[in-house]
């Protein structure tokens, strides 16, 4: 998998400073002092202030950087040197104190030493990875007895949606069941821009049924405490409609409010 992995690594390395000026992002709303972390996920993982907080595949740092601005001692750790580069760039202009460690998932242990009394991931993540056993372990291994490891998502179900622009129905085209192989997908600009301009002809991802995400993080000796599901997501799909709370559901008038799990979020401790 290294061969598809590098490939990703190079892809977010140009899809970096593309999100650094993007809208999407709304670095300069960030810097005015607000944070990125959405008030469910607030509530769910707990009080943050004190705690030591690792963040896996935080990208440029906005939401490690906003545990930071809530009193935590954060870490964010990412497989992109241009985002861990401007992530400490960030960090030392907004005065946090925050570290960044340059490693992929599966390498942290051996670049990153101690334990947490948070880990944290979100939204987008573990489709890019592609041994979800290997990733529960290293999350894991991270997590201090009596600590938690705290993930927000994407549901399965919605990414086994065609998301092509221009469709508006709801038609299944992805799997849903992980495989081994990846799924190989032309690049177009980027999520924040699909205009830019981008080097690297190819994104590799793979799928990952709930299920298994759930297996993976009990197999590696976390207590499951709860998973939730929901019915929204905060980025646009070509099938979604944007709401009056700013955020994106299914048609009411042509699927009933609610009827697919578009988000879920799980937490996990690990026994004091």
């Amino acid at each position: 998998m290294d061969e598809f992995l590098e490939s990703n690594r190079a892809l977010w390395d140009e899809w970096t400073p593309v999100h650094v000026r993007s809208e999407f992002y709304d670095l300069e709303r960030f810097r005015r002092g607000g944070i990125r972390l959405r008030p469910y996920e607030l509530e769910e993982i707990g009080e943050v202030g004190g705690k030591d907080l690792l963040h896996l595949q935080c990208h440029f740092g906005l939401d490690t950087l906003s545990f930071a601005r809530l009193g935590a001692r954060a870490t964010g750790a990412d497989f992109s040197a241009a985002a861990i580069a401007q992530a400490r760039v960030l960090a030392d202009e907004l005065g946090l104190e925050a570290r960044f460690v340059l490693s992929n998932v599966y390498d942290m242990p051996a670049n990153l030493q101690g334990d947490f009394d948070i880990v944290y991931t979100s939204r987008g993540v573990i489709g890019w990875l592609p041994d979800l056993d290997r990733w529960a372990e290293v999350v894991a291994s991270f997590v201090r007895p009596g600590g938690i490891f705290y993930i927000t998502e994407g549901h399965p179900v919605m990414w086994a949606f065609d998301d092509e622009e221009g469709v508006s129905d709801l038609r299944l085209r992805y799997p849903y069941w992980s495989r081994s192989d990846p799924m190989r997908f032309r690049v177009r600009g980027c999520y924040a821009d699909r205009s830019a301009e981008i080097r690297q002809e190819y994104e590799y991802s793979w799928s990952h049924g709930l299920g298994e995400v759930v297996t993976a993080v009990a197999g590696a000796g976390l207590r499951v405490e709860f998973l939730y599901e929901f019915p929204f997501l905060e980025w646009p799909e070509p099938f979604l409609e944007r709401v009056d709370d700013g955020t994106w559901r299914l048609p009411a008038d042509r699927y009933g409010e609610g009827e697919l799990p578009l988000l879920f979020s799980l937490r996990a401790t690990k026994p004091a």
